[in-house]
């Protein structure tokens, strides 16, 4: 499936105009390859393409991006990578052999993200990473120098998770009993294998452990199984199916837990939608400082040009990954993948999410949990980061 946008944002004769001279300019053209079906769609449709979306439309909007003494307009080639691995690689190889891309945005999602590193390495591009947690980020980074990766680790997500719960259990608000269950992919098994360690660290006692299939339909008989172990805390790295799907039954069964926490897609505006007042106090991976003056504009035009709203963490982190590569490309002055790598590697790049510069092409400042508070869900927990507020004791279902 592919699908070739040039997208401008101008209206009536403006955008007439607009068309006819960007004709008359050079193009630089971008390839793009994640899930818009299969089991991470979902997900992918929330935080991933809405802000190619938006990044395309405002680059474009503003005349296209400054190339040297250029301004090219941006083309963008889409491919749906079906949430296979396979196709995904099958995809990048076609990006750069038949359609020549000059660049290519990161595929979603840790597994694919690792899948098609290779490929993408083999051809030169930088590869900077918005949706993908792994604790081989320094290996990686060494392996594949042109790969950048901005969301961080799974020992700090979950250290994170076991430093938000370790401040409730110190506060008298929950106890030291629980239930840790995840999705069987390169995510979900990172995160539970730093997981344990770190709950354990923290002084709580996992009484119930369990795994589940990628694109798991049914989560009745975890959660089941998860009360009858009677919890205090109830810990779930999941995807956006799951994660949704698992709160449902958590609602259904009455999961009398005063922590809940459950991976990508908590912090999804569909997460409040869905569950209304009752999200209050779920906490989940990621976040962001939703009162930061650059996140309030940002929110805004994501809005604006998409129709959506952002969620509020994933689609902050893949929007400044564009920022970082358009930035350095216009600083290096050049479409040279090898001087654009070499830009990300020595440049220091204003995002929505502030300041980011690599360190061993790894930004270490970044927000690890996050949690629903009166329809707004706030980062709670983070690395090099200002503005987390303080976790409270989830109040039931009701």
């Amino acid at each position: 499936m592919i699908r070739r946008t040039f997208i401008a944002l101008a209206a009536g004769a403006a955008t007439l105009a607009l068309a006819g001279h960007a004709a008359a300019q050079e193009t630089i053209k971008i390839g793009a390859s994640a899930p818009k079906t299969g089991p991470l769609a979902a997900g992918a449709t929330v935080s991933h393409w809405p802000n190619i979306q938006l990044w395309v439309s405002e680059v474009n909007g503003r005349g296209g991006l400054q190339v040297g003494d250029q301004q090219m307009m941006i083309e963008l080639v889409e491919y749906d990578d079906r949430t296979s691995a396979e196709t995904a690689v099958q995809n990048i190889q076609r990006l750069a052999t038949v359609d020549e891309v000059d660049f290519i945005v990161t595929p979603y999602s840790t597994g694919l993200n690792v899948a098609t590193a290779p490929i993408i390495a083999r051809y030169g591009y930088p590869h900077i990473t918005t949706s993908a947690i792994t604790d081989g980020v320094e290996e990686f980074a060494e392996r594949w120098p042109n790969s950048f990766w901005m969301l961080g680790t799974s020992r700090e997500l979950a250290e994170g998770t076991a430093e938000a719960l370790k401040k409730l259990y110190d506060a008298g608000e929950i106890g030291n009993k629980v239930a840790l269950v995840h999705v069987a992919d390169a995510f979900g098994l990172e995160l539970a294998g730093a997981g344990k360690p770190a709950l354990e660290a923290a002084g709580f006692e996992i009484v119930y452990e369990a795994s589940y299939p990628l694109g798991t339909q049914d989560v009745a008989p975890i959660v089941s199984q998860a009360k009858a172990a009677a919890p205090d805390a109830f810990v779930g790295f999941s995807y956006p199916g799951d994660t949704f799907a698992l709160t449902e039954q958590a609602q259904i069964q009455d999961l009398d837990v005063g922590a809940f926490y459950v991976g990508v897609g908590a912090s999804f505006p569909a997460y409040a939608g869905r569950f209304g007042a009752t999200a209050n106090g779920v906490l989940g991976a990621g976040g962001t400082n939703p009162d930061d003056e650059k996140i309030k504009e940002y929110r805004a035009r994501h809005k604006e040009v998409t129709g959506a709203d952002a969620d509020y963490w994933a689609s902050a982190v893949t929007y400044s990954g564009l920022q970082v590569l358009e930035q350095a490309i216009e600083a290096a002055g050049t479409k040279d993948r090898e001087t654009v790598v070499e830009a990300i590697r020595t440049g220091t790049f204003d995002t929505v999410m502030g300041e980011i510069r690599f360190d061993n092409n790894i930004n270490r400042n970044l927000w690890t949990v996050g949690q629903w508070k009166d329809g707004t869900f706030y980062g709670v927990a983070a690395n090099g980061i200002d503005g987390a507020i303080e976790p409270v004791k989830k109040d039931g279902w009701e």
